[in-house]
C-alpha cells in the first residue's frame, strides 16, 4: 500500500523521470530533472527503499557530517512534486512529478511497478523518461534529441518516433515497456552526447532535453544559469579541441557529416519547433496547440504492469 501523505491533489500531472548510470551519458538527463526540481523548488514526498533495489558494493552510500553529527546518504530513487503556477504564459497551473535516482541493480520489474504505483495514485496522465547516449555528434552543433514511444497513437498525436530498437536495454527501456503493459502513455527523450567528450557534466545536452520537453508538454521551463553553463561548456571543449590537431580534424569531419544530414530538415520541422519555442518565450499569448491523450484512471492500474516487460519490443534505451 502506497501512502502519499502531504501531497496535494495534482493538476494535470505528468511524471518526468531520469536515472543515473547507463542511460545518462554526461549526466545530462539526471541533471535536467535536477534543474526542474531546483528551479521550481520541488518537494520530495517519497523515496524507494534502497535495500530493495541497490547493490551497495556497486553504488556505495556516502557519509557526511552535519552539525558535527555523522550521517549516511543511501543511493536510492526519490520522487518530488513541483507546481508550475504559469505553465504556458496564460496563467495555467499544472504539476510535474519528478523521479530522480540511480538505475537499480536488481528487481527491475518490481522497481517499475512501484514507480507506476505512484503514477496511478497521483493520477499521472503521461510519463516522460529522459535519457542520454554517446553518439558520433560534434559538440559545435545543436544537440540531437529524439522522442520515442511504443504507442502508435501517441506517436501520431505528438510527432514522435515509434520504437524499433532491438538489443540490450537499460531501466529507461524497461520502464517504458512497463508503461505500455499498464496502459500508461509513455515517451522517452534521448539526447546524443559527443563520445569524445563524454565526462559529466554536459549542460548543453541537459538544456537540449529541457527544450524538447518544453515542446512536448507545451510549457515554459526557466533556464536559470543553464544557458550560460552550456556556452561555457562549449567554449571549454572548443579550446581543448584547438590544442589537438587530430581532435580538431575529427570534429570537422563530424561537422561536415552532420551538416549534410541536416540539410533536408533546415527548412522543415526543426525551424518550426524553434520558432514555436521563440514565440512561447516572447509572447505569453502564443498557444502551440500541443495536446496529449487523457487516460481514465481505471485503465492505468499498475497491476496491469505485472507482465514481464521483456516480452515486448525494447524501447530505444538500449544504446
Amino acid at each position: 500500500m502506497i501512502e502519499l501523505e502531504g501531497v496535494p491533489e495534482l493538476i494535470d500531472p505528468v511524471m518526468v523521470a531520469a536515472f543515473e548510470g547507463w542511460n545518462d551519458a554526461g549526466d545530462a538527463a539526471s541533471a535536467a530533472v535536477a534543474h526542474l526540481h531546483r528551479e521550481w523548488q520541488g518537494k520530495v514526498f517519497a523515496a524507494l527503499d534502497a535495500e530493495d533495489y541497490y547493490d551497495f558494493q556497486v553504488n556505495r552510500p556516502t557519509v557526511f557530517l552535519e552539525d558535527g553529527v555523522r550521517k549516511v546518504t543511501w543511493p536510492t530513487t526519490r520522487l518530488s512534486v513541483v507546481r508550475i503556477e504559469d505553465s504556458d504564459g496564460k496563467g495555467r497551473r499544472r504539476d510535474l512529478v519528478l523521479v530522480r535516482g540511480i538505475e537499480p541493480s536488481m528487481r527491475w520489474r518490481s522497481f517499475c511497478n512501484e514507480i507506476l504505483g505512484f503514477a496511478h495514485e497521483l493520477g499521472v496522465e503521461m510519463l516522460v523518461v529522459l535519457g542520454a547516449l554517446l553518439g558520433d555528434t560534434p559538440h559545435t552543433r545543436p544537440v540531437p534529441v529524439s522522442g520515442v514511444t511504443s504507442d502508435t497513437d501517441l506517436a501520431t498525436r505528438m510527432d514522435l518516433e515509434e520504437s524499433r530498437y532491438e538489443g540490450p536495454t537499460g531501466i529507461v527501456g524497461i520502464l517504458q515497456e512497463a508503461c505500455t503493459h499498464a496502459g500508461v502513455p509513455a515517451v522517452s527523450l534521448w539526447a546524443a552526447v559527443p563520445h569524445y567528450v563524454s565526462q559529466p557534466p554536459n549542460p548543453k545536452a541537459s538544456l537540449a532535453l529541457l527544450n524538447r520537453l518544453e515542446d512536448l508538454l507545451g510549457i515554459r521551463v526557466p533556464q536559470g544559469e543553464l544557458t550560460e553553463d552550456a556556452r561555457a561548456w562549449q567554449l571549454g571543449v572548443d579550446q581543448l579541441a584547438a590544442e589537438d590537431s587530430e581532435v580538431a580534424e575529427y570534429v570537422q569531419t563530424l561537422e561536415e557529416a552532420r551538416d549534410t544530414a541536416d540539410l533536408p530538415e533546415a527548412s522543415g520541422d526543426a525551424i518550426a519547433r524553434e520558432f514555436e519555442r521563440y514565440l512561447r518565450r516572447r509572447d505569453p499569448q502564443t498557444d502551440t496547440g500541443r495536446t496529449w491523450p487523457r487516460l481514465p484512471k481505471e485503465s492505468r492500474d499498475p497491476k496491469d504492469a505485472g507482465a514481464d516487460p521483456s516480452d515486448g519490443p525494447e524501447a530505444d534505451g538500449g544504446r
